[in-house]
């Protein structure tokens, strides 16, 4: 399981670093670049506002289905975010080392163990079914 969140998030890391150049070398054929911060301004909030479109619809179907997989979706953004700051604030500070593999590690235990808790969940509700009748 770690080595396929290792080689996805590795591709997603190659992926970003390719749209990055290709915006580069876009701002930097105009007559008058973009500055660092006015870059960050449009390619962020244009990328927001993109995942808006996307995630609402989407999370406003899949909260008619089946409002687990939102939670999950959410739990693992937020865990994505904190294991990726605590890998960066851990070199920034010098308190340890900025390690991929602590991050795959990370991801991968979150997974697992959701994994570990549906299934958990799903032979409880088989079992409470099952009473009822």
């Amino acid at each position: 399981m770690s080595a396929f969140i290792k080689q996805v998030l590795y591709n997603i890391t190659m992926i970003i670093a390719k749209i990055h150049d290709y915006i580069m070398s876009l701002n930097n054929n105009l007559v008058t670049p973009f500055t660092d911060k006015e870059l960050h301004f449009i390619v962020m909030g244009t990328l927001g506002m993109f995942m808006v479109l996307i995630t609402y619809p989407l999370f406003k179907y899949l909260s008619k289905k089946n409002i687990m997989s939102i939670t999950f979706l959410y739990v693992l953004t937020f865990m994505l975010m904190l294991i990726f700051s605590i890998e960066i604030g851990q070199q920034v500070t010098n308190t340890g080392l900025l390690d991929f593999e602590d991050i795959v590690f990370g991801i991968s235990g979150f997974i697992i163990f959701f994994l570990i808790f549906i299934g958990a969940k799903t032979i409880y509700l088989i079992i409470k079914k099952k009473m009822k009748k």
